[in-house]
């Protein structure tokens, strides 16, 4: 656990395995970047064995004086999902993981997707007697009207979709149990907690701001991916529907926090997965992780 203020942060690990070959995730990376940085890329990031970035599949929780929020809910259990085998019907014990993190479903006020791929929704349902229903009973589900009526669309007008069964399963059945807050992009979930809007990655990807007494943090979901974009901001993975926006998005992002205090708190980073931002003299950036 991390306090920020008088906000504590904690993390809840999905799984934190090598996934995707590096080459391809990112299309314009350039091997000679990665071997002139080999030293702290490898093993942390990047396997050496495989060639393939690790990356970190976690949701945050925060707990304020009034609420908990939950944000982003990982790819969830039993959820068919032959286009990514790697996630297909898995069995893992998040849940468990968050009680353990002093949490049970029934105490969690608000969950926040900032965008609705696979892996940031999964959690939202869970299998029960045959149907998907709300892993948290009393909670608020907040999707941005952008990103949700972009899928709903899509959805609707039967679009390809990279992995189709998700808006049926982890996103359809919370609009349909009463349980969703669809707002605008800047709206205000706590005292000091806002979300923004961030697009490229999808078009309604928003991040977190948060902010208690002087103390400041960013929860940027899928506006960075992986500790290589901080090298070469430029670098957008093959999963940003607009890559060169995404990476604006990004640029302006690292530019923002750059060498201050504000905590940036990215989805996919390998744990510990929190730090600072830092310039890098020779341009691009580094990054100090908690505790080191």
């Amino acid at each position: 656990m991390h306090r920020l203020g008088e906000l504590e942060i904690m993390r809840v690990v999905e799984s934190e395995v090598p996934i995707f070959p590096t080459m391809s995730f990112f299309p314009d990376a350039d091997p000679a970047v990665i071997e002139a940085h080999r030293d702290w890329l490898m093993p942390r990031f990047i396997s050496p064995e495989t060639g393939e970035v690790i990356l970190c599949i976690q949701s945050y929780v925060i707990r304020t004086r009034h609420h908990i929020i939950l944000v982003d809910t990982c790819v969830g259990n039993h959820k068919t999902r032959p286009a990514r085998p790697m996630w297909h019907m898995q069995d893992r014990p998040w849940l468990a993981d968050l009680a353990a993190a002093g949490v049970a479903p029934e105490d969690v006020d608000f969950v926040l997707c900032t965008h609705l791929h696979v892996d940031h929704v999964g959690w939202n349902t869970r299998l029960v007697d045959g149907r998907w229903v709300p892993t948290f009973p009393n909670a608020r589900y907040i999707f941005s009207r952008t990103e949700y009526e972009a899928w709903l669309g899509r959805y609707r007008a039967g679009e390809e979709m990279p992995v189709p069964e998700v808006f049926e399963d982890s996103v359809l059945p919370i609009v349909e149990s009463g349980q969703a807050l669809i707002v605008e992009d800047d709206y205000q979930i706590d005292d000091g907690m806002w979300i923004e809007p961030s697009p490229g990655h999808t078009p309604g990807h928003v991040m977190l701001n948060l902010a208690s007494g002087a103390a400041r943090g960013l929860m940027t979901g899928d506006v960075i991916h992986h500790p290589l974009q901080l090298l070469r901001p430029e670098w957008s993975c093959r999963a940003c529907e607009d890559p060169g926006q995404s990476a604006r998005t990004r640029q302006a992002m690292l530019a923002r926090i750059a060498d201050t205090d504000t905590l940036l708190c990215p989805a996919h980073f390998a744990s510990p997965s929190m730090g600072h931002v830092l310039s890098r003299p020779a341009g691009g950036y580094d990054y100090r992780f908690l505790g080191e």
